[in-house]
């Protein structure tokens, strides 16, 4: 790695160490209702927004009550969406004569902008118009990680509040998500992207002749609006086909560095607002801990490994700059590994970078960052709560089937109820990934996907439903996915992988938020500290590992094995 390699990464972990305080302080007065900074602005305007909407902000519910608003919004956006999809061609703004989706597009694309993933089996600037882009895949992009807030703070709340029989007001948690977080960071990044060059504009797509004298189509677009949202929320769906690797949607090392600021942002900084929930910023920091370390192991080994270039490469080629195929000039190797590593240890799934040219290793965090279920950080909201569900609870139950004691955390019993919930969280993620990757990997529809032969034609089906029920969203992109067979099984996958979590989740925060807590004693298991975050590290991955390796060996295993041995396949 060079030394700006370097620099990029040790940076953009310290702004994320410093900014983490201030910003989870912010989140958790914003949702408690506090009063802050922008409040004189938007509290008259979250006020409308209730009366319009007919919601009573003071009035809470339990977890069955937040769980069905979370399905109602989710059903309707879906539904608005595939309409909207499917008439395109006749509605205005159409920049192109773009055609409407297919049926089975139009499902897979509403289903994942809905869900978080943003996974696009389209190009964007030629199978979306202006108005599609505009208003309803980029309003998605708020919807969606406000409702992966709003669910872990419910979660949170159920961990931490005393007795009590709901765990807030799901509407009320998506306005302020929206108005006070999400929106006013978007406009303010928007515009910073604008300076840099990123385009905004109603303007069509330009036709103009280059210097060798043909003649190319330059599409254009609203493009800056959506590109700090999809980063921030943790979205990733590009305008462009080619994401972020697009000069029109990164166009420069300060915005490529901004975008996995945006990236890692609010995720990192939930962790400190659950310590303040918990009245024990050690709890936060713990949790913050954990994710960050498995999250720089993954970054080093990709960003390694890219930088070192391909060991196949004939002696003549020059790989000083490493492993340039599928990379960008202006980021280089190594920073492309860092920001796979860093979209995929969240669910954003914006790429700089192709990820089916990264070598087998380099491929194997990304794929491993998504099948620990994003937890480090995780998408917006998601991996939060992802982390205290699948680490934390089965942690604290590992750890009391040590001590023989019933085990318990933050102060409330963990019991039968709360442990088969997790462990359905966790269950849902596995049997959706290799539940599809095997049907996917006999039948001719599946078998019809894959650009590659071998391991990574394998991996390039195991990325796709990994990504997708991850609510990841990135791809190997050597799939061609815009079949009926892949449109409808990814959008079932991105159902369960969003709402198969969301549902146990918001019913184990009710049945924690009705515990009373009981005062801790010398068999309470301290879930602060060296050891916790060793036991909670050690209970993610082994997880993940049990789950997934023999998946894994089949793919970048065994490629980086046949690569070991001077082979392609």
């Amino acid at each position: 790695m060079t030394t700006g390699d370097l620099l990029t990464l040790v940076t953009l972990a310290a702004a994320v160490l410093l900014l983490t305080p201030f910003v989870g302080r912010y989140i958790h007065r914003v949702f408690e209702g506090e009063r802050v900074f922008l409040s004189p602005i938007l509290r008259p305007v979250e006020r409308v927004v209730y009366r319009i909407c007919g919601v009573d902000p003071a009035a809470e519910q339990g977890w069955k009550g937040y769980t069905i608003s979370v399905l109602a919004m989710a059903l309707v956006a879906i539904v608005a969406g595939y309409v909207v999809f499917r008439l395109q061609d006749v509605l205005p703004l159409n920049q192109g004569g773009i055609p409407a989706m297919s049926p089975d597009l139009a499902l897979n694309t509403s289903v994942s902008f809905e869900t978080n993933t943003n996974w696009q089996n389209y190009a964007g600037e030629t199978g979306a118009t202006y108005l599609t882009q505009a208003a309803v895949l980029a309003v998605r992009n708020f919807t969606s990680a406000a409702t992966g807030m709003a669910v872990a703070i419910a979660l949170i709340r159920g961990l931490t509040r005393r007795s009590a029989k709901t765990l807030g007001n799901y509407w009320v948690d998506l306005t302020r998500g929206i108005l006070y977080i999400l929106l006013p960071i978007s406009i303010v990044g928007a515009l910073v992207l604008v300076w840099q060059g990123v385009p905004q504009t109603w303007s069509p797509s330009q036709t103009v002749t280059t210097l060798q004298g043909a003649t190319q189509t330059i599409a254009m677009g609203p493009i800056a609006s959506q590109e700090w949202i999809k980063q921030l929320g943790n979205n990733g769906g590009g305008f462009l086909n080619a994401n972020s690797a697009h000069p029109f949607e990164s166009p420069t090392g300060l915005t490529n560095w901004l975008g996995m600021l945006a990236i890692l942002l609010l995720p990192f900084s939930l962790t400190y607002a659950f310590g303040r929930y918990a009245g024990n910023q050690r709890q936060g920091w713990t949790i913050f801990g954990a994710m960050a370390g498995i999250l720089v192991v993954g970054i080093v080994v990709a960003m390694l490994k890219e930088a070192g270039g391909n060991p196949l490469f004939p002696s003549a080629v020059n790989q000083a700059l490493g492993n340039m195929e599928g990379k960008e000039v202006r980021f280089g190797a190594a920073v492309g590994g860092l920001f796979a590593a860093v979209t995929t240890g969240t669910s954003t799934g914006a790429v700089n970078a192709m990820h089916d040219s990264l070598q087998p290793l380099s491929g194997l965090v990304p794929l491993f960052n998504m099948e620990l279920g994003e937890v480090t950080p995780g998408g917006i909201g998601a991996g939060m709560y992802g982390m205290l569900v699948i680490g934390a609870i089965l942690a604290v139950f590992i750890a009391g089937l040590m001590v023989g004691r019933t085990p318990e955390y933050l102060g409330k019993k963990v019991e039968s109820f709360e442990i088969k919930m997790a462990m359905l969280v966790a269950l849902v993620l596995g049997a959706s990934i290799l539940g599809f990757t095997a049907i996917a990997s006999v039948l001719p529809a599946g078998l019809a996907g894959p650009l590659n032969t071998g391991p990574h034609g394998f991996s390039e089906i195991l990325y796709a439903f990994s990504s997708q029920t991850g609510n990841n969203g990135s791809a190997f992109a050597g799939l061609s996915g815009n079949t009926p067979f892949y449109n409808v099984t990814g959008a079932i996958a991105m159902l369960i992988g969003r709402y198969g979590m969301i549902i146990p989740i918001l019913a184990l925060a009710g049945s924690m938020a009705a515990k009373r807590r009981v005062a801790p004693s010398l068999g309470t298991f301290p879930t602060t500290g060296i050891l916790w975050s060793v036991l909670l590290v050690g209970v993610v991955v082994i997880v993940g590992a049990l789950t997934f390796f023999p998946a894994l060996s089949l793919g970048p295993i065994v490629e980086q094995l046949l690569q070991n041995a001077g082979k392609a396949f």
